[in-house]
């Protein structure tokens, strides 16, 4: 059996046109949207370490189950409109798609589902059997700076890809650059100056991507 070539898509604001967490505090008014959004931004653009944050937002908003299905079929909606021909034209040339975030799991799913996409990397969060908020996986890497640099490292380890790529569009992405073959910067959604500068290739559309990866045959 050939050795796979991984692509490693983030979801929010590259798959999907929203940051779930935002979304997840606009349902909680807009004053905490606006507190959220910042310190999101901060961490997307490399200005605030992720590991920073990442608890706080949660506390800060405190989620119901429902929230997250509320926000999973948002993801949905909000698809990049050419993510699913693109998914497609990659596997058809030999290429196993991932999905690593640090948004939540249970919020990813149905966007996962729909892209047919199996392989997740993201966290997950808990609920009591009422459905309030229990908390979240502390021991994910995807909670934390150069979490996802660590993930690919045990999937590399795991599944001896022949290559592997990343694509995304903020700071925890660009961290993972040292782990890939080849990093792409994304800016359909947001361009981000930190990402645009440190990437070796910049897309605005993932239908784009099939001709850049063309290099590994």
């Amino acid at each position: 059996m050939a050795a796979p070539k991984l692509i490693f898509l983030d979801c929010d604001s590259t798959l999907s046109a929203i940051e779930g967490i935002d979304e997840l505090a606009r349902l909680r008014g807009p004053e905490l949207y606006d507190q959220v959004v910042g310190m999101t931004n901060a961490a997307m653009g490399g200005r605030l370490p992720l590991g920073e944050i990442f608890a706080r937002r949660l506390d800060l908003i405190w989620p119901h189950r429902a929230d997250l299905e509320t926000v999973g079929r948002l993801y949905v909606r909000q698809i990049e409109p050419t993510a699913r021909e693109t998914l497609q034209t990659l596997r058809a040339g030999g290429w196993t798609p991932v999905i690593i975030s640090g948004g939540f799991r249970q919020a990813i799913a149905p966007l996962a589902e729909y892209l047919d996409v199996t392989r997740l990397e993201t966290v997950e969060l808990f609920f009591e059997e009422s459905g309030e908020y229990a908390g979240y996986d502390a021991n994910s890497p995807l909670t934390r700076a150069g979490g996802k640099s660590e993930v690919i490292e045990r999937l590399k380890r795991e599944l001896q890809p022949a290559c592997t790529v990343m694509v995304g569009d903020g700071a925890s992405d660009l961290e993972a650059k040292p782990a890939v073959d080849l990093f792409v910067g994304y800016g359909g959604f947001v361009a981000r100056e930190k990402v645009k500068g440190g990437a070796e290739v910049f897309i605005h559309r993932l239908a784009e991507l099939p001709a850049v990866l063309t290099r590994f045959g």
